[in-house]
């Protein structure tokens, strides 16, 4: 019997999923393994009955510059009874597996992790290989390298807020956007860097004070005060939805908008648009106040998530495939696959990037990197001191609009 590779895919989509999976098929079958494709990511190892099926060439080259993914996600983790009960060992037996290709994001590279740790103490002879992917470019990489399907949505979100904000150009008015990025805001720097959006919110900023509804609002207005007095009368905002996961249950009470609940009391932010809730907080606001300022709310998310990949990722996710195969005939095991700036296929081992709860922690935007900090200095506009005098004809107290008094940068 020929040996064997299966490859699945976990987490949500990103631009490359297809290209990763075709490129890794492409590269085993020229090298004479058989390719197996699993639906369902990490539930078909746990199944008696999976849902598998070929990929040969022809499937490969078909899919491998497409959108989405062929082979159906899921984000199924599997508990310690999964493993210890159900973990189907006779798949890989009975089509004589030797490699678990998984593809997927930090959860998905947890569970990768868990799965390494498993094979090597029932000492099975199947290697596997975690190749990183997620739009919101936080699986710890080398070099600020990106995960691929980050600079395809960034591309994508960026060509949509370029639109938008013409579109606040023309009419006058302000648009809110909030950028999918839950951990951390690469996605929405990107987008607001890319598009020299004069305020982008991400989780990040908050690394010398609590995140609050309050200073979100009070960020928002101080560009569009300082706009105001430079005379400027439209924009946008871009925010990351992770600024609001990071908020207290009580604080997001405590604005009165209306919201379910969990079990638990908590928010349940994942059912709502975080443009509509924020730009809901911010009309409040407006109100208090007495500004005339209208607002519009603009969600990009799922509209990023499956298009087709960019060069930059068809490209990239080439490299990985193809890093994958190396790392295997090198007889690497329990990695993700790295390829630096030349194209070198590297192992970083899941066991040495994991934290104390076995988990790959996010990697976030480095706040005080050249990045971050050359478009808050020069991009972003903000009330300073300077603009203290000018800002009062808007605020009676335009010192609690200063950027950097907000943030106690």
């Amino acid at each position: 019997m020929k040996d064997s590779i299966i490859i699945l895919c976990g987490g949500g989509p990103a631009p490359g999923m297809n290209t990763v999976v075709c490129s890794v098929a492409k590269t085993f079958l020229s090298n004479g393994y058989r390719v197996i494709g699993l639906h369902g990511g990490y539930s078909g190892l746990f199944s008696s009955n999976p849902r598998t099926e070929d990929i040969d060439f022809f499937k490969a080259d078909a899919y491998f510059n497409r959108g989405g993914s062929y082979l159906e996600m899921s984000r199924f983790k599997p508990t310690d009874k999964d493993f210890e009960e159900n973990f189907n060992l006779e798949l890989f037996k009975s089509n004589n597996i030797k490699l678990l290709v998984t593809v997927g994001g930090d959860d998905t590279a947890s569970t990768a992790n868990r799965i390494a740790k498993f094979l090597e103490a029932r000492k099975y002879p199947i290697a596997n290989i975690h190749v990183p992917k997620t739009i919101d470019n936080d699986l710890p990489l080398p070099d600020n390298t990106p995960t691929f399907g980050f600079n395809s949505a960034k591309n994508e979100g960026a060509h949509l807020a370029r639109t938008i904000y013409e579109d606040a150009r023309t009419s006058g008015n302000w648009l809110l956007i909030s950028a999918m990025g839950r951990s951390a805001g690469h996605l929405a720097l990107g987008i607001g860097e890319a598009t020299h959006c004069p305020m982008t919110i991400i989780p990040e900023m908050f690394g010398n004070t609590r995140i609050s509804v309050d200073k979100i609002i009070r960020l928002t207005i101080s560009a569009i005060v300082k706009r105001k007095i430079l005379g400027i009368n439209y924009g946008t905002v871009v925010v990351a939805e992770g600024v609001f996961h990071d908020l207290d249950a009580e604080d997001i009470k405590a604005t009165g908008v209306h919201m379910t609940y969990d079990e638990h009391g908590h928010p349940e932010l994942g059912k709502i648009s975080k443009a509509v809730l924020f730009n809901e907080l911010l009309e409040k606001e407006f109100k208090r106040l007495g500004m005339k300022i209208k607002t519009r709310p603009v969600e990009i998310g799922y509209d990023v998530r499956c298009q087709d990949p960019i060069a930059f990722d068809l490209s990239y996710c080439s490299r990985l495939a193809m890093g994958a195969y190396e790392l295997f005939t090198k007889g690497e095991t329990g990695c993700m696959v790295f390829v630096d700036a030349y194209g070198t296929a590297k192992p970083l081992y899941l066991k040495d990037l994991q934290n104390a709860e076995g988990k790959i922690p996010p990697r976030r935007v480095d706040i005080s990197g050249g990045i971050a900090q050359n478009y808050y200095n020069h991009i972003c506009h903000y009330i300073t001191e300077a603009d203290y005098e000018a800002a009062r004809k808007y605020l009676a107290n335009p010192q609690e609009y200063d950027f950097r008094k907000i943030l106690e940068w």
